[in-house]
């Protein structure tokens, strides 16, 4: 996979470039701000784009930056990296896109298996969201829109919740320790309840019930 990076801490940045070597990954470009990634994608071929959420040249520019890219190169996927969980960078980031899109913790991915895992998933199309960050979310108490999302049973929230965190029905069911066929179940009973039965694609509908939860809970967390 080719990855490119825009990352204005030079121990971190090249602390990824390393850890992207050592995951069997091609190093496509490493740079300390966006603009310099936004012209080197713009030009060359990238599969995805790992940047900082806070560095130059504005203070949130890696979600700047990531914006431009999808706008540019909707295939890229992106890699947004922040030091802190917060909700309002994950609403930001949820507003570029929904696909081929993650946004995790520094200290999260600072090992090979973690930083490949949440790669391949972004390039095959996920949205992968900082695990912590999902959990605090659901635990948090609904806020105005979260009406529907109360008539969830706990099975069914915990599923929603790793449903936020971008896995896959199999994935879901090995860390609730049931099978796949139950988490259809709840998953579909989810689709009911928050009154996603109409649209066509599961795809699209897992997006909008993650949407759904993240908006009611995004002013508690």
């Amino acid at each position: 996979m080719r990855v490119a990076i825009a990352e204005d801490g030079a121990l971190f940045r090249e602390g990824l470039v390393l850890l992207l070597e050592a995951a069997g990954h091609e190093v496509a470009g490493c740079f300390p701000d966006g603009d310099k990634l936004l012209a080197m994608v713009a030009t060359e071929p990238v599969d995805v784009a790992v940047l900082d959420i806070r560095m130059p040249p504005e203070p949130d520019g890696g979600l700047v930056t990531a914006g431009r890219i999808r706008d540019l190169r909707p295939d890229v996927g992106l890699l947004l990296l922040s030091h802190y969980a917060e909700t309002h960078y994950l609403m930001r980031i949820l507003e570029i896109g929904t696909e081929r899109i993650g946004y995790r913790l520094k200290e999260r991915i600072a090992g090979v298996q973690v930083l490949d895992d949440t790669l391949a998933r972004i390039s095959s199309g996920e949205i992968v969201i900082e695990p912590a960050l999902a959990k605090r979310l659901v635990q948090a108490p609904a806020g105005r829109e979260g009406g529907a999302l109360s008539t969830l049973s706990e099975r069914e929230q915990d599923v929603l919740r790793l449903m936020a965190e971008g896995r896959t029905n199999n994935a879901i069911a090995g860390e609730l320790f049931v099978s796949a066929k139950a988490v259809e179940k709840h998953i579909a009973s989810i689709f009911t309840k928050l009154d996603l039965t109409g649209d066509p694609s599961v795809h699209h509908r897992r997006v909008l019930a993650v949407l759904a939860y993240l908006r009611a809970r995004r002013t508690e967390a």
